[in-house]
């Protein structure tokens, strides 16, 4: 999978959705070219900006014979170019992507999937092998892992004192409106719940940086906000995420935001809010040099959220977060 002079062709699932643009962005970034799409709404003008000769499909089975024809004719056919798609990013919701991985290495591509990967732990084993049946790679957007801040603190913790056992908080309030509520993100059973949706990133990037999980304790659980203490290797993490407005600070509201996001450790801030914008260019770049983030990888934060969902929460007892004696709950 190293990268080459020559563009390589992508095809992209979830072309309407949230994420999208960010993948059509670093495939004309890392200069490729993304030749087909798939989404069943199809208000997709975000391509024209791409990619405008890229071929669409609203139903799967059209987009699946579509790749396994361009395959196929790449073998019979060569000298009509090769329009084999190589690479298939996977946008769709959570639920999904287990299957459309399955699409992607069956027609005989590799599979750029976003977070979380799948949604319980045991369906990594299965991806597993149908990856060493098809030789083909699974790479995972776990793009906080190449944010400056992030690595710099890995580098901080790797390099420092090695029984130190540090306190961290993290705080993550993305407003959501009713909306979200309708939607699959607002199902448990397709986005994983609150901890899943939003907050599988952070605890993959807590993992990659403080190491194995020794305890995880969930304080609350509801469908708009989750609280709990993941005791790690080399860290104790109070967490707590949340999509209700009300829960924001006052002096951020009155700043007119509607997000919230703070990682303290030792009671210091650590700053990673700007430098989210290019990351997912980043992470196509280290795919295509050979440099992915794979199942393994994935692991852990998997396992982590599959518990938190599937846990009863124990209330306001222990060490919770201290945001949970402010807030309604």
């Amino acid at each position: 999978m190293a990268e080459s002079t020559k563009p390589l062709n992508f095809a992209l699932i979830g072309a309407a959705g949230y994420i999208a643009p960010r993948h059509m962005k670093a495939i004309k970034e890392t200069g490729n070219q993304l030749i087909c799409a798939l989404d069943p709404y199809d208000g997709v003008g975000i391509i024209d900006g791409y990619f405008p000769e890229a071929d669409f499909f609203i139903e799967p089975e059209r987009f699946d014979r579509h790749l396994d024809k361009l395959h196929r004719l790449s073998i019979s056919k060569p000298r009509l170019g090769d329009m084999k798609v190589e690479y298939v990013s996977i946008c769709s919701p959570n639920y999904m992507h287990d299957s459309h991985i399955r699409l992607a290495l069956r027609n005989d591509a590799h599979a750029i999937c976003e977070k979380p990967i799948v949604l319980n732990p045991w369906n990594l084993d299965a991806l597993r092998e149908i990856e060493k049946q098809t030789d083909k790679k699974i790479c995972i957007i776990l793009q906080l892992r190449l944010h400056p801040s992030i690595k710099t603190l890995r580098d901080q913790i790797l390099h420092g004192p090695k029984d130190k056992v540090y306190n961290l908080d993290l705080t993550y309030i993305t407003s959501r409106g009713n909306w979200y509520y309708r939607s699959w993100k607002g199902d448990i059973a397709k986005s994983g719940g609150i901890a899943t949706n939003i907050g599988v990133h952070f605890f993959d990037m807590l993992s990659w940086i403080f190491g194995p999980v020794k305890e995880n304790q969930v304080h609350l659980l509801k469908e708009n906000k989750g609280a709990g203490l993941l005791q790690f290797e080399k860290a104790r993490v109070r967490w707590f995420l949340s999509i209700d407005y009300h829960d924001i600070p006052k002096s951020i509201q009155e700043k007119g935001k509607r997000t919230y996001r703070s990682l303290t450790m030792e009671g210091e801030e650590i700053e990673f809010s700007d430098g989210f914008a290019d990351l997912h260019t980043e992470v196509y770049r280290e795919i295509l040099a050979g440099r992915s983030f794979g199942l393994t990888d994935a692991k852990q934060s998997i396992i982590i959220v599959h518990h938190i969902r599937n846990t009863k929460p124990v209330g306001l007892k222990g060490d919770y977060h201290p945001i949970l004696k402010e807030i309604s709950i």
